[in-house]
């Protein structure tokens, strides 16, 4: 059994970790083996996250006056949390991969962007494309009319040397 000074240190870990990230993602691990947990905690830090496993009324009173306050209200049985202040898109990608392969993890909730969500929206989230794919779509989108009015001047400008060259060819200018 811990002392309550090691419970304060930890909720107080717990407390900065709420207070820094913006994304977690709470899971049921059940039945897990210590090598199916090392491999949970592999692919979790490849994906740029975290891996805790916490017990349910430390994390409450960590939670407290956190945005994740009412993400950790109320949990029951086996609990981790997975949580990134990177891009919460890899870590729900690698997250549902390892629970499409280890049936013993199971999603129980999240949050993304300061916002709880449900399981059906860890899953959503998992099939975004990544951040940077975005990124590149929205600055096509933007510079896609730049070049089209790049075209379209320079249209005008080899049309009109088109004109010129033909009129001299002709000799209708002199």
């Amino acid at each position: 059994m811990k002392k309550k000074s090691d419970k304060e240190k930890d909720i107080e870990a717990l407390k900065a970790a709420f207070q820094k990230t913006r994304h977690i993602f709470v899971a049921g691990y059940e039945k897990m083996t210590v090598a199916q947990d090392n491999e949970l905690r592999k692919t979790v830090r490849d994906a740029g996250g975290n891996y805790r496993v916490v017990k349910n009324n430390l994390a409450e009173k960590a939670s407290e006056g956190t945005p994740a306050e009412s993400l950790m209200a109320n949990l029951a049985g086996m609990t981790s949390m997975a949580y990134t202040i990177g891009d919460p898109v890899a870590l729900a990608k690698a997250l549902t991969a390892y629970a499409k392969t280890n049936p013993a993890f199971s999603f129980k909730s999240g949050m993304v962007e300061g916002r709880v969500i449900q399981v059906a929206n860890i899953q959503e989230l998992a099939s975004m494309p990544p951040k940077e794919a975005i990124f590149a779509k929205l600055l096509f989108l933007i510079q896609a009319p730049a070049q089209r009015l790049v075209s379209a001047v320079n249209g005008v400008g080899r049309n009109l040397a088109v004109v010129i060259d033909q009129g001299v060819k002709e000799n209708k200018f002199s």
